[in-house]
């Protein structure tokens, strides 16, 4: 089994979920996907996260996900399961992450309108039991639950690693300074705002542009492991309008643009269930089309249509 704590510094890519033209799970199509962020050296892969369309799963396919996607890995690379939604869908992804093989879970921070901070950290031990000592790597996305709460989930002793997904830099560096030392905090908002939370702390960040241009990616970590700043800037630079898109709407496009560009390339993984967008807009896909043209990732025909 790959070392876990030491990947977790990494790249943490989060696979998008295919699914077929009937609206199926289709985790087949996932192959090349896999095998080119390996490949390239993505440290971890997370199925049923964000990207992989966690909440607009039902909770069997997000089980048949991660057994899938647990097996074409083969052990390569960590595979981290995200598990979320009502205490008991949690508790049965959780237990049902383990039987397939999951090196860790990551758990989604409830959306619930009506949180408790302490409920959080009862809902958190609760998987971490269910889970029979897998580890636990916490996804933070609102950090108003409070320091108090996030150190308090850091003491739970399943608790190995903290996704922070909040824009607050200062924060995550006094929540840092706070947790157990053995904690490895991992930038949870992609590419471009790994400098500024990787300058407080945080050690590798999330990534669903993996799916699409996995060596580019790995480019970037290799900046900012090596301190170079300035380099791993104009890395970010070069795909930051690809970012730009994947936010409009709401971040409602957030996956689309990811799924529009791997159909593209001749990787289909199928479209985006409803609440997120799908299709791109025409002035969408030819931004798209220019940016994967422009990046190497398309040749030929492809380049020359849309």
């Amino acid at each position: 089994m790959p070392d876990l704590l030491a990947a977790l510094p990494g790249i943490s890519g989060i696979l998008v979920t295919p699914f077929d033209q009937e609206d199926r799970i289709a985790p087949e199509r996932l192959r090349p996907v896999i095998r080119r962020a390996v490949e390239a050296g993505v440290h971890i892969l997370t199925v049923n996260g964000n990207t992989g369309e966690f909440y607009g799963l039902t909770t069997a396919e997000a089980e048949a996900m991660v057994h899938a996607v647990v097996k074409e890995v083969a052990g390569r690379v960590p595979v981290v399961a995200g598990v979320g939604r009502s205490i008991g869908d949690a508790t049965a992804l959780a237990r049902a992450s383990r039987a397939a093989g999951a090196s860790a879970l990551m758990v989604h921070q409830p959306p619930d309108p009506f949180v408790a901070p302490r409920g959080v950290v009862a809902y958190v031990q609760r998987i971490a039991d269910a889970a029979d000592g897998l580890p636990v790597v916490l996804y933070l996305r609102n950090d108003a639950i409070g320091l108090d709460a996030i150190e308090a989930l850091c003491r739970i002793p399943e608790v190995v690693g903290v996704k922070w997904a909040s824009p607050a830099p200062l924060r995550l560096a006094e929540a840092i300074r706070r947790a157990d030392p053995r904690i490895v905090w991992v930038g949870g908002l992609a590419e471009t705002w790994a400098p500024p939370l990787c300058a407080v702390g945080a050690r590798g960040f999330t990534s669903g542009l993996i799916n699409v241009w996995p060596e580019h990616s790995v480019a970037i970590h290799a900046a900012l492991t090596a301190g170079d700043y300035a380099r791993a800037g104009q890395l970010i630079a070069q795909v930051s309008a690809f970012e730009e898109l994947r936010s409009e709407e709401g971040n409602g496009t957030n996956v689309t643009v990811v799924k529009s560009a791997l159909q593209m390339m001749g990787k289909d993984c199928g479209g985006v269930r409803p609440p997120g967008a799908w299709p791109l807009t025409d002035r969408q896909a030819r931004d798209l089309r220019r940016r994967l043209t422009e990046w190497g990732l398309l040749a030929g025909p492809l380049a020359a249509t849309g």
